[in-house]
């Protein structure tokens, strides 16, 4: 079968599947892949999608050309099937994850072998105090252990992830000098999305993150993945540089424009977009049929938040477009 495709022309070429909203973080930005901060109790959950449901979808996807998939949660090493899980991943696809890297030490070399690629670990600060602060979370040194193991069994390289907000924003030039001079290590810093998680007087202008870098950087590039711009910076020595990219997607039609994604709640939702809950699609008892045409469903109905979904009213802000008002 071809690629699905919306009708804005935005081809879907990778999927996000939250494995739990567990997490044993309890960080302040957290909105759960769009969802809320719905973290329940730690053990095993029954509306979790299983093993066979999770690996039946990545099947089906397959088959509409979805090359990639991204674990998450909540914490996806938290299910004791992970290794399972990614072992029994098409073989087409490309597997990554995103983890707070503290379930790394004693697994990442299982997870290279079962067939995970690439890895994002969330760091928010090079300090155990300020980062348990964010975190809630006294797991600083078990974090950093996790980010070697992950080196240590060749996922190289590490992406760390860093919510740039009131809380970080000072952090970010130690960040970016720690990744360039520490090889393996790439910086990826992701706007914090206030209407996600209810706190506004929480936000920065990323644009300030942005020139800042434009000024340090030796090298600038764009990626074709939501035309995110990159940033290579040389260290402090001159003897090496590292890699930081931004994640923008706040207010930003470029960024809508160019996502290629769908994702799936831990409970078995597809859904089109990470801040809409209004386009959650169930896949009912998961067999192919359904699945199929839920995901084809899904793609179709697809939109551009901001631009689309979202467009500028007379004041200069964004309200919400009539056309999808009760469609």
């Amino acid at each position: 079968m071809s690629v699905l495709a919306d009708e804005f022309g935005r081809e879907v070429t990778g999927v996000r599947v939250s494995l739990t909203d567990r997490c044993n973080f309890d960080c302040v930005y957290c909105h759960n892949e769009g969802l809320g901060d719905t973290r329940g109790p730690m053990d095993p959950q029954d509306n979790e999608m299983n093993t066979d449901d999770i690996v039946r979808f990545l099947e089906v996807a397959t088959e509409f050309g979805i090359g990639k998939v991204k674990f998450t949660g909540g914490e996806p090493m938290l299910r004791d099937d992970l290794e399972e899980i990614i072992r029994r991943t098409p073989s087409e696809m490309e597997v990554s994850m995103t983890t707070n890297g503290t379930f790394l030490p004693g697994r990442a070399e299982g997870l290279v072998e079962a067939g995970l690629s690439r890895v994002n670990v969330s760091q928010d600060a090079l300090d155990p105090k300020e980062f348990a602060e964010i975190t809630k979370s006294g797991a600083y040194d078990r974090v950093i252990e996790g980010v070697h193991a992950a080196l240590d069994a060749g996922l190289d390289p590490v992406k760390l992830n860093m919510v740039v907000f009131e809380h970080t924003a000072g952090y970010v030039p130690e960040m970016v000098e720690h990744v360039a001079k520490n090889d393996g290590l790439q910086l990826q810093l992701i706007q914090y999305m206030p209407e996600l998680t209810g706190k506004p007087e929480w936000n920065i202008d990323i644009d300030r993150v942005h020139n800042w870098l434009s000024e340090q950087a030796v090298e600038i590039e764009r990626r074709e993945m939501h035309h995110r711009a990159r940033y290579w910076i040389e260290n402090d020595d001159g003897d090496g540089r590292g890699m930081v990219e931004i994640v923008d997607p706040v207010e930003n039609p470029e960024f809508c424009a160019n996502c290629h994604r769908v994702r799936v709640t831990h409970e078995g939702y597809l859904k089109g977009c990470l801040n809409r809950n209004d386009d959650l699609r169930p896949m009912g008892e998961m067999g192919r049929d359904e699945i199929r045409e839920t995901l084809r469903e899904t793609i179709e109905n697809r939109v551009p938040f901001y631009g689309e979904y979202m467009v500028r009213s007379g004041d200069g802000g964004w309200e919400m477009n009539d056309k999808y008002i009760n469609a």
